[in-house]
Protein backbone atom coordinates (compact mmCIF):
# COMPACT_ATOMS: atom_id res chain seq x y z
CA UNK A 1 0.00 0.00 0.00
CA UNK A 2 1.30 3.13 -0.98
CA UNK A 3 1.59 6.01 1.52
CA UNK A 4 -1.14 8.53 2.15
CA UNK A 5 -0.82 12.31 2.17
CA UNK A 6 -3.82 13.92 3.54
CA UNK A 7 -3.71 17.58 2.29
CA UNK A 8 -5.98 20.60 2.00
CA UNK A 9 -5.79 22.78 -0.99
CA UNK A 10 -4.58 26.12 0.05
CA UNK A 11 -2.70 24.80 2.92
CA UNK A 12 1.61 26.03 2.26
CA UNK A 13 2.62 23.01 4.62
CA UNK A 14 0.73 20.79 2.69
CA UNK A 15 2.37 22.01 -0.58
CA UNK A 16 5.80 22.29 1.41
CA UNK A 17 5.63 18.47 2.24
CA UNK A 18 4.10 17.00 -1.38
CA UNK A 19 7.27 18.96 -2.91
CA UNK A 20 9.49 17.95 -0.95
CA UNK A 21 8.31 14.28 -0.67
CA UNK A 22 8.75 14.44 -4.88
CA UNK A 23 12.51 16.31 -4.23
CA UNK A 24 13.09 12.61 -2.89
CA UNK A 25 11.33 10.42 -5.12
CA UNK A 26 8.90 9.30 -2.28
CA UNK A 27 5.51 8.57 -3.63
CA UNK A 28 2.37 9.37 -1.75
CA UNK A 29 -0.78 8.92 -2.28
CA UNK A 30 -2.39 12.90 -2.26
CA UNK A 31 -5.81 13.28 -0.83
CA UNK A 32 -7.29 16.71 -0.79
CA UNK A 33 -9.79 15.95 2.10
CA UNK A 34 -11.90 19.13 1.03
CA UNK A 35 -13.03 17.22 -1.62
CA UNK A 36 -14.19 13.86 -0.18
CA UNK A 37 -16.02 13.45 2.73
CA UNK A 38 -15.10 9.83 3.61
CA UNK A 39 -10.90 10.97 3.38
CA UNK A 40 -11.99 13.75 6.05
CA UNK A 41 -13.51 11.49 8.30
CA UNK A 42 -10.60 9.18 7.74
CA UNK A 43 -8.04 12.06 8.37
CA UNK A 44 -10.46 12.66 11.73
CA UNK A 45 -10.70 8.83 12.53
CA UNK A 46 -6.26 8.28 11.99
CA UNK A 47 -5.13 11.66 13.82
CA UNK A 48 -8.05 12.37 15.62
CA UNK A 49 -7.77 15.86 14.81
CA UNK A 50 -8.68 18.00 11.39
CA UNK A 51 -4.88 19.26 11.02
CA UNK A 52 -2.83 18.85 7.68
CA UNK A 53 -0.94 17.81 6.45
CA UNK A 54 -1.05 14.10 8.21
CA UNK A 55 0.47 11.21 6.30
CA UNK A 56 -0.48 7.90 6.64
CA UNK A 57 2.16 4.75 6.34
CA UNK A 58 1.02 1.08 5.11
CA UNK A 59 2.58 0.10 8.82
CA UNK A 60 -0.01 2.13 10.57
CA UNK A 61 2.34 4.58 11.31
CA UNK A 62 0.69 8.28 11.28
CA UNK A 63 2.45 11.48 11.50
CA UNK A 64 0.06 14.34 11.95
CA UNK A 65 0.18 18.17 11.70
CA UNK A 66 4.34 18.57 10.92
CA UNK A 67 6.94 20.47 9.37
CA UNK A 68 10.12 19.15 7.08
CA UNK A 69 12.16 18.70 9.87
CA UNK A 70 9.45 16.15 11.40
CA UNK A 71 8.73 14.43 8.35
CA UNK A 72 12.67 13.63 8.18
CA UNK A 73 12.68 12.57 11.47
CA UNK A 74 9.71 10.44 11.24
CA UNK A 75 11.00 8.48 7.87
CA UNK A 76 13.86 7.61 9.64
CA UNK A 77 11.95 5.82 12.45
CA UNK A 78 9.38 4.58 9.58
CA UNK A 79 11.28 3.77 6.66
CA UNK A 80 8.95 3.55 3.32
Amino acid sequence: MEPTLYVKRHCPWCTEAIDWLQQQKIKVNVVDVLEDASSYERLQQISRQSLTPTLELANGAILADFDISQLEYFLTKNPI
